[in-house]
This record gives C-alpha cells, structure tokens and sequence, in this order.
C-alpha cells in the first residue's frame, strides 16, 4: 500500500524526549517510530509497526529455512510448571505474577521453556519422533528494575524463542549448530554488524552458551575480543588463567603490623613501602599484591541469606554483573552495618581470609580469584582494627573454599584461548543460544523410549533472538546526527518521495512516480503535504531514514529528478522519463 504521508498516522518530533538516554530511543520516538505508555512500555506506531514486522519476517523466514516450526503460546501462563523448575522463585522480583478472579496463580512468560517442554511432553513419546525444533514470535514480560533506553531494555518485547528436543548429547550438538547458522545469516539479512561470544547461562541453566552482540557504545554489555585469535566472549564468561603454585616452605612467616591510617589499598601500600624491614628480599609491595576481601550477603530462593567472602587482588574491582553470573541463581546485595554486627568477626576495612571458609570458627563461605594459588604472598587484613598482615600465604595459611570469577576484567588482560592481548567493547545482546541439556525435562519428566524400549530424558537446546530490540540495536548502529539510516531489509519503505513545490505539475509527476514504482513491487512513502515545506520536507526525510530518497521539485521544469542516498548523501540527477527504471535498480541492487 502506497503511504501519503498527508494521511499517515505520524508526528515527528524537533526536541528529543527528556528521558531518551541512547540515540535509538531518541530517534525512534522523534521520527514517530514509538511513543511511551508507561516506564519499559511502548506504542508501536505505522512506521514502527511496519519495520518490526519486517525484522519479524526475516527471522520467521531464517527459521523456517532452518527446518524449524512455529508455534504460539499465550503469554498468560499457570504458575505450576514454572514451580516444578523452580523458576517462580529463581526469577524473584523479576517476574509479573498475578491471580484469577479464583485466586489461582499466573505469570506474563518472561520465557517459555516449561511450555515448549509440556507440549512435546504430551504430543511425542518415540525416539523416532525425534529431533524436533520448534520456535515462536510472542511479546515476553519481565519487570525489570531499571528500564530504559527505550525498547532496548522495556518491560514488554518481542522475542524470538526456540527450542530444540533430541534424545542424544551428539542430537543436540547437531541441533545446535544448525540454530546457530540460522542465527549467522538472520543477523547478516538484517544488516548488524555482531560478534558471537562466549556467554553464560544464567538463570537458563546448561552447559554450552553463545551470545550474539552487536558492537555499541551504547550497548549494556561488555566483552572481550583477542588481538591475536577469533576468541570472543562476553565478559561474564572470561576465565582467569591462574599463574603458577609455589612452595610455601621458603616464604617469609606471616607478620602482624600495626597499620594505623591505612583505610584504602593506596595508604596500605605506602605504608608498607616506607618501611624497608617490611619488605621480603628487597620486594616492592604493589597493589596487586594485596588480598582484597569483599563481603556480600546472598539471598536464595527459599529466602534464606548466607555471607560470602570473596578474595581478589587489591589493584581490581569486583565486577557486580561477573559476581551476578557467578552465583546465580542466587542473589546478592551489599553486605550492611547490621549485617556485621550478626558477624563480629568481620572487621571492615580489615577483612583477612585467616578467620574465613567453611571449615574455619567462622564457618563464612570464603572464594578467591584464580590468580590467588597456593604459594602465593599477599598483604591483607589481620581481622583487627588498624593492622594488616604482611607475607600471608595461600594454601600456608589460609585455605579457601574455591574460585570464583568475580574481578573486573581489564583492557590487556591476557586471552584465556591464546595468551595475547584483550580489548573491550561495548555491545547489544540481539541473540543467545543455550545447550540447555536435560534441566528442563528431568524437571518436568519429558522422557521417550529410545532404540532399546527404556525410557530416556530427553535434552534441549534453548535459542532466542529479540525481535524489538533487533529494531533499537540497528538503529544504534545505523545513524547519523540527521536521523535514522535504514538497511533496505526492514526499512518501512524502499523510497521516500518528496515533492517540494506549490505547484500542481510537480504532485501530479510525484504521485504518478509513487503509483508506478509501487505497481512495480517497490514500497513507497509519499510525502504529499501540501501546507509543509520543502525544508520540514527534507529534514523529516533524513530523520525517517528510509534508504533512497527521491525529490521532486524544481528540477521537473528541465525534466529531471534528485535521487539521494541517504547513507552516503550521494546525490545525482536523473531524466524523469528514466525515473522508474534507475530507481527500481537501485533498490533492487542496494
């Protein structure tokens, strides 16, 4: 259908909206792509409506190419199969529940893996069902804590789950890769530039995870990219390489010192510094040779809350969304001025992991960072106000309960695969694929009779793309200080014609431009207002951002067009008896 945009439903905006954070959110809602109804929710408008659609139809198309066949469920979900796998209390706050007029409980599906898992359950009992895939487009709900960005991070959104059920390790393997192919040439069609990384699973479970990001400054998530190899991996799921063990028999006995003044790692270690009998061998203390010792307070589905001690060196941060990963599917918090009077024993500021592990008085859970192994030395608290320990030993003198990933990751941090240098970048989750294994259908007791008649769990494999947020992340990518700039692929239309005169020779040769190239399958809008001008016009046309932009105008007199590139503002005239022809070409070829 032709749009006029004398009668499209569409207002543009000259201000941005006071609380557009990132260029997305500001653009879609100034171009009339969105508007807001309520904090994480939006409207879609015409325009909008039409380029989600078409990110829709291109991952629809993606899927089904795949093999892969769609469902629907509702977005209205019992609460029972989500308590079977524990994730009516795993998602806490996170999800939105409500009751029946009968009391009974529901939720909106911030997922759908229990309903994929029923579904085969009741409709497939043979080994010779399978595989089987199965997918859905459906708006999920999650009640997230901060929403913004517009629709990169909303309440309400459009996501693209599937699923795959085999009832071999080697099926799903295979299932696997297919998705993740699938996932290559959805995201190439759209027109992202993305990196796949390394990921966790989370809250999902299972074993293999990959994400696909696309690169932003913007972007909520950090990850890592190797100078020297293809590793890629979101930060979350960088692992340390531990350096050596050493014998401990040869170092320095630990030492008590009274180290009054030294609240912060700095004043530590100049205190240390300035006194040379305090020194091993000559040694200059740094901070990385400080121990570091950071209390949270986890809570756990049931409601219950347990201290954890983690142990990282003192020159590195502690990475909330790492420690998030880390400990799930607990949470945790920030360890409170009561929380340490329930544990005298904690001293702050001066927290040593001499007292610490579930094996010692105070029973407190105590982790350390790979780069803690035994033999190492380290300057740390004494547990007493005002003094440090100086020459402790791990596995000499402190023993702790395991590793954990938790420290920040830093610029030049050597490659888990390699050894070479990382950098770090922001990006966009646009997809993630998880070999879910049998969490699920052990859970939920989805089992078939393999080749020799025994019944078997059968494993998953999880895979889903955001389809709103598909819009935003190109968006990101793909803007200019003017507007929106559109791939082909989902922009709301091939061809933006404006006609920028008063006079009715140039509407009539507009208008019938737009009615011959629509018939010839291309997707047009038609700027036909009459009371705008041409300035309102163009500027309207940039913010838009559909691909070719045509102006009808001035020029008609000598009998030509303006065609313009709005990617590249490369502009060039062309014969209005040629119009058609040139700008099918080009539509057709871009």
């Amino acid at each position: 259908m032709l749009l006029r945009m004398s009668t499209l439903f569409l207002r543009t905006l000259r201000d941005d909206p006071a609380d557009a954070e990132v260029p997305s959110h500001r653009l879609l809602v100034r171009a009339g792509y969105v508007r807001r109804v309520a904090p994480g929710v939006f409207t879609w408008l015409p325009l909008g409506y039409i380029v989600l659609r078409n990110v829709e139809e291109i991952v629809r198309k993606q899927m089904v190419d795949a093999g892969f066949q769609e469902v629907h469920f509702p977005a209205l979900l019992p609460r029972e199969p989500y308590e079977a796998t524990g994730r009516w209390d795993e998602y806490g706050p996170t999800l939105f529940r409500l009751q029946d007029r009968k009391e009974a409980d529901y939720l909106l599906g911030p997922t759908h893996e229990e309903m994929f898992t029923l579904l085969v359950k009741s409709e497939y009992s043979s080994y010779k069902d399978l595989p089987v895939s199965l997918f859905q487009i459906q708006t999920k709900y999650r009640d997230e804590a901060r929403p913004r960005a517009g629709i990169l991070r909303g309440r309400e959104f459009v996501m693209k789950d599937s699923y795959s059920f085999d009832y071999t390790d080697a099926g799903l393997v295979e299932s696997y890769g297919k998705h993740r192919d699938a996932y290559i040439k959805t995201f190439n069609q759209l027109g992202l530039s993305y990196v796949i990384c390394s990921a966790t699973s989370g809250a999902m479970g299972g074993s293999a995870s990959e994400e696909f990001l696309a690169p932003c400054e913007n972007g909520e998530d950090t990850f890592v990219r190797c100078e020297s190899c293809d590793y890629a991996a979101n930060v979350e799921a960088v692992t340390t390489t531990p350096g050596p063990t050493s014998d401990a028999s040869s170092k320095p006995p630990a030492e008590t010192i009274a180290t009054p003044d030294c609240a912060t790692i700095d004043g530590l270690v100049e205190f240390a510094n300035a006194d040379p009998t305090l020194s091993a061998a000559g040694r200059t203390w740094q901070a990385q040779d400080t121990l570091k010792n950071v209390v949270v307070m986890l809570e756990h589905a049931d409601g219950s809350q347990t201290p954890l001690v983690i142990g990282v060196p003192g020159d590195r941060a502690v990475d909330e969304k790492r420690l998030e990963a880390a400990v799930a599917p607990a949470t945790f918090r920030p360890f409170e001025a009561g929380d340490f009077r329930k544990y005298p024993v904690l001293i702050p500021g001066y927290i040593g992991p001499q007292v610490l592990g579930e094996e010692s008085e105070s029973g407190i859970r105590y982790v350390v960072d790979p780069r803690v192994v035994d033999g190492s030395v380290w300057l740390t608290g004494a547990n007493v106000a005002d003094q440090h320990a100086f020459n402790v030993v791990a596995g000499r003198d402190f023993v702790a309960d395991g590793t954990i990933e938790a420290a920040e990751v830093r610029e030049g941090d050597p490659c888990p695969n390699c050894g070479g240098a990382l950098t770090l970048a922001r990006g966009i989750e646009i997809g993630h694929i998880f070999q879910l294994g049998r969490k699920y259908a052990e859970a939920l007791d989805l089992k078939v009779l393999d080749e020799n008649g025994k019944r078997v769990v059968v494993t998953m494999g999880s895979y889903g793309i955001g389809v709103s947020r598909a819009v935003a992340a190109v968006a990101e990518q793909s803007h200019d200080d003017k507007g929106l700039i559109w791939p082909r692929s989902i922009s709301p239309a091939d061809v933006h014609i404006v006609a920028t005169s008063k006079d009715d020779a140039v509407y009539a040769a507009a208008g019938k431009l737009a009615e011959d190239l629509e018939a010839g399958g291309l997707r047009v809008l038609y700027d036909d207002r009459r009371a705008a001008s041409p300035g309102v016009k163009f500027k309207d046309a940039e913010l838009i951002g559909v691909p070719t932009i045509v102006v009808v105008g001035r020029g008609l007199a000598d009998g030509v067009i303006e065609i313009k590139d709005r990617a590249t503002d490369e502009r060039r005239e062309v014969l209005v008896s040629d119009a058609v022809d040139v700008i099918t070409r080009t539509c057709r070829e871009s």
